[in-house]
């Protein structure tokens, strides 16, 4: 086994995927095979220029970006242009990608990755799991090449689309539940926990300070998503979400879990994608997944610095 933990990062950036992308690429635990984007906080358009936006402004070369789903397996694809704005990434002045898109589309890249990879590779989701979902059902095979899925979506508490739905899970609730049952190690990383992850004054002093290229972007990029954070939620400090699913690979000291069964919610007028994790194992179901229910903050942002600080 590698010395570094190889990851693919499926994301639909948005501001806060960004981060994880960054934290991915830069982070030393990590090494980042390949990016593949969805659908979801923007049109499958945008969130594929952005991630190789990302990646260019680092100065991260040769890891191939790959387009996959357009939209939800069985939904009208729901965006979130009132947080991330209309490009997904409001703020700064975007650069034009360094490089293409790769031919192949997500699933295939994911495909060729697991089947090339010496050990199992784990796969990072932190939009709608749409992607992942189409490779499981798609490819069962490689199943057994997936050392485990960690996805930012979710809540073992209230929501942040609907009163109970977090916005990843409520875009595409069919493939969280295709996921799941998939009997592939999964991890949720909800909201439950990435409220605490909260971009403070301090943090973004501390980030901005790092003095290069990529914390600069950063800094614009954190203006922004705070204002908007603040404008919509009230919240002034706005949760960094994404990020944290990436530092359960990145530093696994910083995230707690426990072992529980997961479920998602189908239906409902008021309860479509909700996520149902039965941490008093009320209903007496073997744990499928595990699921974050604490943070160490000052750990979290010491990871996310040192990825910056590595990137250009």
């Amino acid at each position: 086994m590698s010395a570094r933990v190889p990851v693919v990062v499926d994301c639909d950036p948005g501001h806060d995927d960004v981060f994880a992308l960054w934290l991915a690429a830069g982070h030393p635990s990590l090494e980042l095979l390949a990016v593949t984007t969805v659908g979801g906080n923007v049109p499958l358009e945008h969130t594929s220029r952005n991630a190789r936006i990302a990646l260019t402004v680092a100065g991260v070369a040769g890891v191939p970006v790959a387009a996959g789903a357009a939209g939800p397996l069985a939904r009208d694809l729901q965006t979130a242009e009132w947080i991330h704005g209309e490009n997904g990434l409001g703020g700064p002045e975007l650069p034009e990608p360094a490089f293409e898109l790769d031919p192949r589309s997500a699933t295939e890249l994911i495909a060729e990755v697991l089947a090339g990879s010496s050990e199992p590779v784990a796969l990072i989701a932190t939009g709608p799991i749409t992607n992942v979902a189409i490779l499981l059902r798609d490819r069962p095979d490689l199943a057994p090449r997936i050392r485990e899925i960690v996805w930012m979506g979710g809540s073992t508490e209230r929501g942040n689309v609907t009163p109970y739905a977090e916005f990843n899970a409520w875009v595409d609730p069919e493939a969280l539940d295709l996921v799941l049952a998939s009997g592939v190690p999964f991890t949720m990383v909800g909201l439950n926990v990435t409220h605490r992850a909260l971009v403070t004054p301090g943090v973004r002093a501390r980030l901005a300070a790092i003095g290069t290229r990529t914390a600069a972007f950063g800094d614009e990029l954190l203006e922004y998503f705070c204002r908007k954070n603040d404008e919509v939620f009230g919240l002034p400090d706005g949760p960094l979400h994404d990020p944290v699913a990436v530092a359960v690979l990145a530093d696994p000291g910083c995230v707690t879990t426990t072992a529980t069964h997961l479920a998602v919610e189908l239906q409902g007028a008021h309860t479509v994608g909700a996520t149902v994790a039965d941490l008093d194992a009320m209903l007496g179901r073997e744990p499928n997944a595990r699921v974050a229910t604490g943070i160490d903050v000052e750990r979290f942002w010491a990871a996310v610095g040192v990825a910056v600080a590595a990137l250009d």
